[in-house]
This record gives C-alpha cells, structure tokens and sequence, in this order.
C-alpha cells in the first residue's frame, strides 16, 4: 500500500490488488515506527494521520517475574516523532487507501487475488485475477509482490528461499482491558514463559512465545492445563484468563526467518516479508517492509514513468535493502538463540541479563535499543519533489 500510493503520488499508474473483501485481519503488527512516522511527516500527511486515534509508546519496558526493567527510550532519537504509534494495521492500511484514492493515478481492488504470473518469454507481463464474480489478466510493466511471508508471487515466479529457521512459534489472543492498566507495551519473562502484551484500549492483544511446534501438545493438555499457563503468563491480568473459552481463541503464528536469493526477475519484484520474512524480534517486520517500499519507489518512480524498468534498475532495490535485512535478522538470530531459547527451556525465572540492568541504570544507553527497533539500519527517505502532490481526486 505504501509503494502503491508513493509511485500514484509519483505520476505513475498502479493498480493494487488486495485478496480480502477488507483489511480487518486480527493479531497483526500494530506498530507505527518514528521511521515510519517520518516518512509520513516527509509527505505531509502527519497531523492527518496523528488525528486519527492511536497510542503513543516512549519507553519500553521488560519484567522478569515482578521487576520491571526500562530497556528502550524512544524520546532519545533524533526524529520529528518521538515515540512509536500503536494503531491497528487495518485503521493504517485504511489512512493509507484513502489518502491514495484521492489520486487519479491509483487504483485498489478489494477481493482480488492473484492466482498466476502472465509471462512472455521469460518475462513477467503481468497477473491472473480471481474475483468473486470472474477471472481476468492485468497486464503490467512491473509486478510487486508484498504478499507477506506465503507470497503467492515468489512461489509462482520460482524464486530461491534462503531458510535460517527460529525455534519458537507465537500465540495470539486477547485479554480484556480494566481500569487502571498500564498504558505503555508489557513484556514479561516469568517460569520459562515469554509473554508480551499490546494495550488496544478495548483489549489487550497477547503474544505467547512457545517452543517450535508446542501448540499440538498444549491442545491435547487440554484448556485448563493452557489456562493455568497463561495465568503464570498474565501478571495483572491473570484473572481474566477465563474469556479463553476454547482453542479457537488463540491463534498461531509459525515463526519463519528466511529471504529470497535473488528479489527480483524481469518484470517482477518482491519486497517486504515476500523477500525477507522477519522474525517478531523487535517488531521491525514492518518497518522492513516499509523502507523497501520507499526505496523501491525512489529508484524505480522515475524509470517508470518512462518506459520498463531493467533487470539491472530491479537488483538495484535488493543491493540498497539486503544489507539492513542481514543485518536485522542477525541481530534476531542471536537474541532468538542466545536469550529466547535459553528462556524457554528455562524451568524456573532466569536471572536479568546484564545487558538489561545495565539498560534501566543508564538512560542514555536505552536510546541503542530504541534506535534498532524504532528506525532501523539504514532508514530510507522520500525523494524531494519526486512524490510531490500534484493530482486530485477523481471525479
């Protein structure tokens, strides 16, 4: 949706095809990063956006069992915005569809899903359509595949996956709110469990880390066994475990690291988790994929339009993004085994690492992690002038 809307703004002529009839998909990533929130500010959409209604996140914390620890500060960085936004991705994708719509050059089609790569030798022309009254083709310049980590485009266009692996899954589900809970993120280490909890003021929305393929048993534990664990999980909010009715209130997330050797083929392009599914460490996903975005906008707007971009012009977005996604999954890698791991198998609460008291002594040391999560390794910027808004609405 980024991309779309940067080329629409850009003069050039997108077509973004979305499979769902909407964008209300629970218990995805619900964060806005100061990166993002940048970008944003660059296209003068911030007060717009900012309007709607959000959480605003300065510091991040960790418990182990009941002591906190302050291990990010996001008023450190050296950004417009300060802090990290949490807002729901379909109220995100929602600003952003609309703000795209008012050009004449963008065009989004809900319930349309690809279900093949059209090429000519070799080259990709564009895509199969399914829609819930027929089949069509579009034909394209370029097709971009952001169809996240099971991207329908990568596999029909016979792309290399590169797999690193992660020994854990998530659990998704939620927790009702109360009055007087904390406002800010809660991540607690408590008896071998890892659980993270997003205030969404009407909920809040759990995540329960578990060893790689865990959930099978669990289940065959049966409900009580699993509420029991969620109670050592929950903290404060560990008498509200009860809403957990059943299995199908908890929802699971198979952890993948991976990435594409190669991004790109004639006429095609994958971006985002469709080149480089991240692991939930950190919740940088997203801001992955966004800078992609914009990248892949930077360079390829201007060629575009113009005339095709080459094979050439393609391989120069993954030369500008695989270095920050090495980089990033590195980083996950080492705490997914080095601190994840060793916490799982854990039987009781470990003792805080160093590094975390070192954190919550040291104010100026928070803003290294706040800078890892909250913008990331080399943070793209729009062009200027070359995404200025110079179209209107169509009537």
């Amino acid at each position: 949706m980024v991309c779309g809307y940067l080329f629409a703004r850009a003069g050039v002529d997108v077509v973004v095809l979305e499979k769902h009839k909407d964008f209300l998909r629970d218990f995805r990533g619900d964060t806005i990063h100061p990166s993002t929130l940048e970008l944003i500010s660059e296209l003068g959409l911030l007060d717009v956006f900012l309007a709607r209604r959000h959480d605003e996140v300065h510091e991040v914390t960790a418990e182990f069992s009941d002591k906190r620890f302050k291990v990010g500060d996001f008023t450190q960085l050296s950004t417009r915005c300060k802090f990290m936004v949490l807002m729901p991705q379909w109220e995100f994708l929602d600003f952003l569809a609309g703000e795209a719509q008012k050009l004449s050059t963008f065009h989004l089609f809900m319930e349309a899903e690809i279900i093949e790569l059209l090429a000519r030798s070799r080259r990709i022309m564009g895509v199969r359509v399914r829609t819930p009254d027929d089949e069509g083709d579009i034909t394209a310049n370029l097709v971009i595949g952001a169809d996240g980590r099971h991207s329908t485009v990568r596999a029909k266009a016979g792309l290399s996956v590169i797999d690193i692996g992660a020994p854990f899954d998530v659990l998704w589900l939620r927790l009702p709110t109360e009055e007087g809970d904390p406002h800010e993120p809660v991540a607690r280490v408590v008896a071998g469990n890892l659980f993270i909890m997003l205030n969404r003021r009407d909920y809040w929305q759990c995540a329960m880390v578990i060893p790689k393929g865990a959930f099978a048993l669990m289940q065959t534990e049966g409900l009580e066994s699993f509420r029991a664990r969620l109670r050592t999980c929950a903290g404060f909010a560990r008498d509200r475990v009860e809403t957990i009715e059943s299995f199908a209130d908890v929802k699971l997330l198979t952890v993948t690291i991976d990435r594409l050797r190669r991004w790109s083929r004639p006429g095609l392009l994958c971006i985002g988790d469709a080149a480089h599914a991240m692991s939930p460490v950190g919740g940088v996903g997203i801001n992955l994929a966004i800078q992609d975005a914009v990248a892949t906008a930077n360079i390829l707007a201007p060629i575009l339009k113009l005339r095709r971009a080459t094979p050439q012009q393609l391989q120069r977005i993954q030369r500008r993004r695989e270095f920050p996604t090495k980089v990033t999954q590195w980083v996950q890698v080492q705490i997914q085994n080095l601190v994840l791991a060793t916490t799982l198998q854990a039987q009781k609460t470990p003792s805080p690492p160093l590094v975390l008291r070192l954190l919550n002594r040291w104010r100026w040391l928070r803003r290294w992690p706040a800078r890892f999560v909250g913008i990331g390794v080399r943070p793209e910027h729009v062009k200027p002038n070359l995404f200025s808004r110079n179209d209107s609405a169509p009537s």
